[in-house]
């Protein structure tokens, strides 16, 4: 769609939409055009502004789509996309010279089907708005068609986190998508599982032990390298000196000394109060790979903005997005870790 670099300066299709429009003919009578099409160029130039603005738009409070693999390579005509799941099978053995005998070895897949599904907003301008922008030599708020894509990306990301049931997308949270669950043990006075409620050598252990836990379960084929983080258990792990004599805090001591994570990063959405994740009232870590290989959002056709479409007193834009949401293809180089 318009990305802001049309030698025209504007969209043709929205130039079309104006042109043929009624509403656009009464505004070059009222406001002094020299024509319709004039109208229509100047009209079609301000939506241009508003949807190169919009594309420009950055919600940094959105984590899912900067921390995961993001894949657009679903057709967006497509209504489902099948993956398989492959396991390895056959070994290796010592053959002897001209041995005919070898050892056979095969891949088996299991194939697994999502749905894809759209998701839309839309953001409008009546008439008296373009009138204002015309002679006040202001363009179109930017914010009505920001708002639209703000609806849009809110969708996707928590889409990405937790899915949705109604619809069959999966999240990378989501239990259909079998990625491995991991029970926190308690403090030492056995009252809580939280980070916050822990001492610095508890916190160690619990993520030497996630570590552990992934290890052994894939003995050590996946290695995930981050770990998100809800708010409070982030700032504490940040904030807590790992010794009383010690100069780096806990989450810097293991950035330094662990030998498979690096990185460690705050997501809100694992907040207990988030209202996104399928663990309510606790929070949420979530271990993983970033790796296209492990899993993807996949998000056929990302943000999208209509040609406008005149309808009563008003020129409206709608927008679109589609996606199949998280697709885990390998869902045991992955750890949810609720309690935390």
């Amino acid at each position: 769609m318009t990305n802001g670099h049309n030698p025209r300066g504007y969209d043709p299709a929205d130039y079309r939409a104006l042109a043929n429009s009624s509403l656009a003919e009464a505004l070059a009578a009222e406001l002094r055009f020299d024509g319709k099409e004039d109208a229509a160029v100047f009209f079609a130039r301000e939506l241009d502004h508003v949807k190169a603005g919009t594309y420009d738009k950055i919600y940094p409070e959105f984590t899912a789509l900067k921390l995961f693999p993001v894949s657009s390579e679903v057709n967006p005509g497509a209504e489902s996309v099948t993956f398989y799941g492959f396991e390895k099978t056959g070994m290796a053995a010592i053959i002897h010279n001209y041995g005919t005998d070898l050892p056979r070895t095969d891949t088996h897949g299991v194939p697994v089907t999502r749905p894809v599904k759209s998701l839309g907003a839309s953001c409008g301008y009546s008439n008296q708005e373009m009138r204002a922008s015309r002679l006040a030599g202001k363009s179109l708020d930017i914010r009505k068609a920001a708002s639209a894509k703000y609806a849009i990306d809110y969708e996707i990301n928590r889409i990405a986190w937790a899915g949705d049931k109604r619809s069959g997308l999966q999240g990378v949270l989501s239990p259909e998508n079998d990625v491995p669950v991991f029970a926190l043990k308690t403090n030492a006075a056995g009252t809580s599982t939280k980070f916050v409620d822990k001492t610095p050598e508890e916190q160690l252990r619990d993520i030497a032990e996630m570590v552990r836990f992934t290890a052994a379960l894939t003995n050590s084929v996946e290695r995930p390298d981050t770990l998100a983080l809800p708010t409070e258990a982030y700032l504490h792990l940040f904030d807590t000196p790992r010794s009383a004599d010690s100069d780096l805090s806990i989450g810097e001591w293991i950035l330094k000394n662990s030998p498979r994570l690096k990185k460690i990063v705050e997501a809100p959405e694992l907040n207990p109060d988030s209202g996104i994740t399928p663990y309510p009232g606790t929070g949420v870590g979530f271990m993983f790979s970033r790796d296209s290989m492990k899993f993807t959002i996949e998000i056929p056709m990302p943000f999208y903005q209509y040609p406008v479409q005149p309808r009563n007193l008003e020129f409206v834009v709608p927008c679109e997005s589609r996606m199949a949401g998280a697709i885990m293809f390998r869902p045991l180089s992955a750890l949810i870790v609720p309690g935390i």
